[in-house]
């Protein structure tokens, strides 16, 4: 993602991965000439990082290759065949490549909602379906359709993606874009990006990065111990309860906007009460960071601009990772039937899966509680 390593690996989740496997229906799109431009881009970012692809493995033999990545690229191929053994995700010729970038993001995506709404600006998209994104290879046009929409005065904020996934139409390239922050986070990415190859629901991002994100945090636990380093979880499960703190301040601030926006008030004093909320919530930050000791790993979010659509990008998308922590453990914490249960519930009505997905957060919540008054 973007901002810092810990940004990058636990915020944004939400934008790091932009689906294009829509690009290969392009000969069938004939709307307006912005829309055909647009895809345009798409398609030309995408075949030109399919063109710059090597094999992994002429990779990290060449002599000319830094010890730093050749150990990545090595720690990834592990990775690979510990996820189709171990976790059961798809077994094909994806991230068997790499493409070095040298750039901080692969894609730039833009979120826009409402000034005074936390319901995202959607976009949609043949095979892919609707998303709450609209993802560039080029900062630069990323900034300027963002601009667009700032002028017709909506919250807009834009993310930059270390990866994106094709949903297996294609053959995936590791990015340089994905090797950073720790072993257990880029091996992470992974695991996420594959996920979304396993089960994908279109129309419904929330489902499909709350199933990608259970899937990178449970794979990342067994790999670590697979690895014979089971003592790096508690490290691990350090940074999740951060990740979870700071997910939760911007839940209760997303909360309190909505609860602001159903007020009837006129612009000037809706206006000035949205700000009081988000100064409250920088507030509730500093004493966050006290429980942590001080740590400050998400200070970067805080130095730029926040509004709408920044709450929207970091905090709609992880609401539904315990509910499919509550699956995997009515399924045994088997990771195959696991995958069952789950498709089962993406085939269900939009609705009804999310009353199911309601029903096992609640569930959850009522075993912790049960759980802790004990």
């Amino acid at each position: 993602m973007i901002l810092n390593r810990q940004i990058s690996r636990i915020f944004l989740v939400s934008q790091r991965t932009i689906v294009l496997a829509w690009i290969i229906l392009l000969p069938l799109v004939t709307s307006g000439c912005t829309t055909i431009g647009y895809y345009k881009q798409a398609v030309q970012g995408h075949l030109q990082l399919m063109r710059a692809r090597q094999p992994v493995e002429q990779v990290i033999k060449d002599q000319s290759t830094s010890p730093e990545l050749r150990e990545k690229l090595q720690t990834l191929l592990d990775a690979r065949v510990f996820a189709v053994e171990a976790l059961g995700l798809p077994e094909n010729d994806s991230y068997s490549t790499f493409v070095e970038t040298g750039k901080s993001a692969i894609t730039w995506n833009v979120v826009a909602t409402e000034e005074f709404s936390l319901n995202p600006k959607t976009w949609c998209f043949p095979v892919a379906g609707c998303v709450s994104y609209r993802g560039y290879f080029d900062r630069a046009d990323a900034d300027a359709y963002a601009n667009e929409l700032k002028a017709e005065n909506l919250d807009v904020t834009i993310g930059g993606a270390t990866a994106y996934s094709t949903l297996g139409w294609f053959e995936d390239p590791i990015l340089d874009t994905m090797l950073r922050g720790r072993d257990y986070q880029f091996v992470g990415i992974l695991f996420h990006e594959l996920a979304h190859q396993q089960l994908y629901v279109k129309d419904d991002s929330d489902f499909n990065e709350a199933f990608a994100t259970f899937v990178e945090q449970e794979g990342a636990r067994q790999w670590l111990e697979y690895r014979g380093q089971s003592d790096r979880i508690t490290e691990y499960e350090d940074n999740l309860t951060r990740a979870e703190g700071f997910v939760s301040l911007l839940r209760s601030t997303r909360q309190q906007l909505v609860d602001l926006y159903r007020q009837e008030l006129d612009e000037d004093s809706m206006r000035q009460q949205k700000a009081a909320v988000f100064s409250s919530m920088r507030d509730e930050y500093e004493q966050l960071k006290i429980s942590w000791n001080g740590y400050s790993g998400y200070d970067g979010w805080f130095k730029r601009e926040i509004n709408n659509a920044r709450l929207i990008a970091v905090s709609t998308y992880r609401r539904f990772v315990p509910a499919f922590m509550a699956m995997y453990i009515e399924a045994g914490e088997d990771l195959e039937k696991f995958y069952e249960v789950a498709q089962v519930t993406a085939e269900l009505p939009a609705d009804e899966r999310r009353e199911r997905m309601s029903a096992y957060l609640s569930a959850l919540r009522a075993t912790s509680r049960a759980t802790a008054s004990q």
